[in-house]
């Protein structure tokens, strides 16, 4: 049976565990992997803050440190998201393309 995400962001599955996110699908030659380092409460609720940004390889026959192509720090978990869907568009665009 294929795995069915319960979240998705611009068709992409979104999978959180705490305050690690992974965007994108495993089987895709690059993913992005999202970490909360800061939260703010606002309205009595919590929410990200400051959000490190890494587009990673799955190529697990390299090194993690070897696997990270792009990394940023964003405010907030919306505009974290919105860059980390433009690397993952473009780094697959441009495999598809090789």
């Amino acid at each position: 049976m294929a795995f069915t995400p319960k979240l998705t962001y611009r068709g992409r599955p979104l999978v959180r565990s705490n305050n690690e996110i992974y965007y994108g699908n495993m089987a895709d030659p690059f993913v992005v992997f999202m970490q909360v380092l800061t939260e703010k409460e606002q309205g009595g609720v919590k929410i990200a803050d400051k959000v490190q940004v890494m587009l990673l390889s799955t190529d697990t026959a390299k090194a993690l440190p070897e696997r990270v192509v792009k990394q940023g720090t964003k405010v907030g978990l919306y505009t974290a998201l919105d860059i980390g869907s433009i690397w993952l568009d473009r780094a697959l665009r441009d495999a598809a393309e090789a």
